[in-house]
């Protein structure tokens, strides 16, 4: 007596197709894109005020700027998104003297973009390396 394996086989078939049409249901909601990726050129530390490269946006350059120097943001202000193309790394801090008590992240100088930060970043240091 010869045994057949195709319904087995279908009904796995079946099961796969269901699962990733569940999976890509989660992974893109519809109509959600990515953010766009705010300007930001090259040398440039670009912080937006606004999540998703939102809001006012201040640029800060290696020309005018003290590498390892913690530099605060204007009084009242902070950013909450970013993009970090010094070619150098940055550390953002939630402490406007940049205290490490606080939040803290370092990201490399290579071209990152940050639509959203997990703190309210208040100020800055940019490395020598």
């Amino acid at each position: 007596m010869r045994t057949s394996s195709r319904p087995f086989f279908t009904a796995g078939l079946g099961m796969a197709a269901i699962t990733i049409a569940v999976l890509a249901t989660y992974a893109s909601p519809a109509g959600a894109a990515p953010p766009t990726l705010g300007p930001c050129d090259s040398g440039q530390l670009c912080l937006w005020g606004k999540e998703a490269f939102k809001g006012e946006r201040r640029t800060h350059e290696l020309a005018t700027t003290d590498i390892d120097s913690c530099v605060a943001l204007p009084a009242g202000t902070a950013a909450a998104a970013l993009a970090n193309r010094t070619g150098r790394p940055v550390t953002t801090y939630q402490s406007a003297t940049c205290e490490e008590t606080g939040e803290f992240e370092t990201y490399p100088g290579s071209g990152t973009w940050v639509p959203r930060s997990p703190y309210q970043v208040r100020a800055f240091k940019i490395w020598e390396n």
